[in-house]
């Protein structure tokens, strides 16, 4: 993986720990395609930086186009008001709360698209 992607994906995850992001795990040496899945921790972040055990690690983000009209409702109160509207950190912490990729993972490669037959945040 590029730097600038490792550095990327790192900075995102780093603001999602708390919001309980589910990820896709691959570690180096596996040759099946069985990767593991689960709520990321900060060992787990801290191990694929600094290259120790883990080949990749993929979030599970939902596409901004995905977001409904009553979380754009929900997400625009979030933003400051002027002349035009301006997210804030309060606006950046609903996007993660709600897992949004609002960095432009997921053309990348870099997280895998939440859809309604794969989503790992859906309650039963």
């Amino acid at each position: 993986m590029k730097k600038e992607y490792k550095e990327l994906l790192f900075k995102d995850l780093s603001a999602r720990l708390s919001y309980g992001v589910i990820v896709e795990i691959i570690s180096y040496g596996q040759e099946t395609l069985m990767p593991w899945f689960g709520k990321l921790s900060c060992k787990d972040l801290d191990c694929f930086i600094h290259d120790v055990a883990y080949k990749s690690i993929k979030p599970y983000l939902r596409p901004l186009s995905s977001m409904t009209e009553e979380e754009k409702k929900e997400y625009n109160l979030t933003k400051a008001l002027s002349i035009v509207d301006y997210p804030t950190l309060k606006s950046f912490d609903w996007l993660n709360a709600h897992h949004f990729d609002y960095r432009g993972l997921i053309p990348m490669g870099l997280a895998i698209e939440v859809t309604e037959e794969n989503n790992p945040y859906h309650e039963n």
